[in-house]
């Protein structure tokens, strides 16, 4: 791996500036009303590394819906707080399915395929609902913590937007609750779910609150433990995976890293023992990735040689 930083700031311009015609190619999320409303013209990408270095360009500094990159912390949590009990009630594997499919969770009796897809995002609520007295508020005080950022906030527009049209969320949630894999009330795990996809954070404070992942589960921006070795392990498994919708494997095979999309447009990298990147621009491939961010890491990914395969 070529981890000269030298000009990397430059690097990452041209990068992003060459993807500047591409956005036209994808659609900003328009089933959740509040993401319509984002300009779709704005992008950009930020990378930290594990030695304290950071570099971003484009809007890095500019806030954003994190969705479904919320599950990766949401995860963690869960896993600190019942360990390896979480499997019973969650698969690991990847789904072949939309991310949003409930045929397979009737085929599989309410078992998620994996906790990145929105059924185990949902399941992984449920935990965080039954096992802290406040999860929302835990929710964010961790990621506060672990991107030592306090400026991380909930977006009530996008929340109340994910609650007027979140009707196959709660389809999936009350199916899993038939099966008993649910604990909780299934409106108060349903308000978790779209709190914490509702949560806005930029390309900076997203690749600082995961590098944890790239570093053993240690937290190097004040040296504390996360979660264990074994458990950042797992989560970057995962990731590498099903990360990426159904186009988890592509990724895999053309760029070779850990990664998380979101249908606000961001997408993290980990690449272990070095950084995470982070790239956002709205508008969305059909698979819900966005066009840009796939462009620049994938071309980051080749220049700097950062393939973990």
């Amino acid at each position: 791996m070529n981890k000269d930083l030298s000009n990397l700031r430059e690097k990452l311009q041209a990068l992003l500036l060459a993807q500047r015609d591409k956005s036209a190619r994808g659609n900003v999320a328009d089933y959740i009303p509040a993401l319509a409303e984002v300009d779709p013209n704005l992008m950009g990408a930020a990378i930290a590394t594990i030695d304290g270095d950071f570099v971003g360009v484009g809007d890095y500094q500019h806030a954003f819906s994190i969705q479904s990159i919320s599950k990766v912390f949401g995860l963690v949590m869960a896993m600190n707080r019942v360990g390896d009990a979480l499997w019973q009630r969650v698969n690991m594997e990847p789904s072949g399915q939309p991310f949003n499919s409930i045929i397979q969770l009737e085929w599989e009796k309410g078992i998620p395929r994996n906790p990145v897809i929105n059924a185990g995002a949902i399941l992984i609520s449920d935990v965080l609902v039954s096992h802290y007295s406040a999860s929302k508020l835990a929710f964010i005080s961790f990621l506060r913590t672990i991107a030592n950022d306090e400026d991380i906030h909930i977006d009530h527009d996008v929340f109340q937007s994910e609650l007027a049209h979140g009707n196959r969320n709660a389809a999936l949630a009350y199916l899993m609750k038939s099966f008993n894999n649910i604990e909780a009330e299934v409106p108060d795990v349903l308000e978790h779910y779209f709190t914490q996809c509702s949560v806005t954070m930029n390309c900076q404070q997203l690749a600082q609150s995961l590098l944890f992942l790239a570093n053993k589960g240690v937290n190097p921006l004040n040296n504390t433990a996360v979660c264990t070795r074994k458990e950042a392990h797992r989560v970057n498994a995962i990731l590498s995976t099903s990360g990426m919708y159904d186009q988890s494997g592509e990724f895999a095979f053309s760029v070779g890293l850990p990664a998380k999309s979101g249908v606000g447009g961001g997408i993290v990298a980990i690449v272990p023992n070095f950084g995470v990147i982070c790239a956002w621009s709205p508008p969305l491939n059909s698979f819900g990735n966005s066009v840009v961010g796939m462009n620049f890491i994938a071309g980051l990914a080749e220049e700097l040689g950062l393939s973990i395969y």
